[in-house]
């Protein structure tokens, strides 16, 4: 999908085995920009997703080898599984944040940290970090585009989310809670606080989410207030449950699951492990 002549976004079908029986049909974006002569790489979905990028690249009059950069805005396997191979395939440039340095370059780690269901099938291999970025850092990639990087922690510690101002363009990764959708976050403070940190950004024409369809003008600021709405909905329900921090974790995302009347499929242990955030920080005022 072309948003503008030089960002383009790719969406990645893919299905997390949740049993024999059953599976659950997610897609994630990675982000392709064009330049005069080169092509960076923002995330690269899950593994065999590099089929999909190259045959876009090559419709695009480019080939492999002029991918010279790739940017990783966090760890998790859909947005890590091809890079891998791009990486060997193109001898690009890999970039990421210090935080997601362990789980990017030992995905056996991140296993056994995260045991996600279809993890293995998700991820082709680890690979190596060229380059740390963090917050404020400007990335030059030919004159006159260029990209900001802002620190987003939240759902994961070392998430990016990535400003092209040129092209008055917020690349925010899964940094937004999509009202409705699995609720997945390591830090509920710091995700919070995110957001707000990118709801000060003026200027931006699109939004693009790893999550969600590319979204466009007035929307993105109440796409931004959605998603903080749904992080304090969330909270409200679990701090009014009385003696929560004695109740086992799964036990509590089931109930609050339920509570709020969202799929089946969101009790399992990654959004569990979300609500202990939550609990951690019951009286914290952000949240209220």
């Amino acid at each position: 999908m072309k948003i503008t002549e030089r960002i383009h976004a790719l969406k990645h079908t893919f299905f997390i085995p949740l049993s024999p029986e059953q599976k659950l049909e997610r897609f994630v974006y990675s982000f392709v920009i064009f330049g005069k002569k080169n092509v960076c790489l923002i995330d690269t979905g899950v593994a065999d997703s590099e089929n999909t990028i190259i045959d876009y690249i090559k419709q695009n009059g480019h080939s492999i080898s002029d991918i010279k950069t790739l940017i990783l805005t966090h760890s998790h396997p859909d947005h890590i599984g091809s890079a891998r191979n791009i990486k060997e395939k193109s001898n690009c440039e890999v970039l990421a944040h210090e935080g997601e340095k362990d789980w990017i370059e030992n995905v056996g780690k991140q296993f056994s940290d995260r045991p996600v269901p279809g993890f293995k099938s998700f991820v082709s291999k680890s690979v190596k970090i060229d380059k740390l970025i963090e917050d404020n850092d400007l990335i030059e990639l030919e004159e006159g585009l260029s990209i900001k990087v802002i620190h987003t922690p939240g759902h994961s510690k070392g998430s990016l989310s990535l400003l092209i101002e040129n092209e008055k363009i917020l690349i925010c990764a899964d940094c937004l809670l999509l009202p409705g959708n699995l609720p997945i976050y390591e830090n509920v403070i710091a995700a919070v606080n995110s957001i707000n940190k990118l709801k000060k950004i003026e200027n931006i024409q699109w939004l693009l989410s790893s999550w969600d369809n590319p979204v466009k003008g007035i929307e993105i600021k109440t796409k931004m207030s959605q998603s903080i709405a749904y992080f304090k909905a969330i909270h409200k329900y679990i701090a009014r449950i009385e003696k929560v921090k004695e109740l086992a974790p799964l036990d509590l995302c089931k109930k609050i699951i339920g509570d709020m009347g969202l799929p089946s499929v969101a009790v399992n242990p990654l959004v569990a492990m979300a609500f202990q955030s939550n609990v951690a920080n019951l009286n914290n005022a952000i949240l209220k």
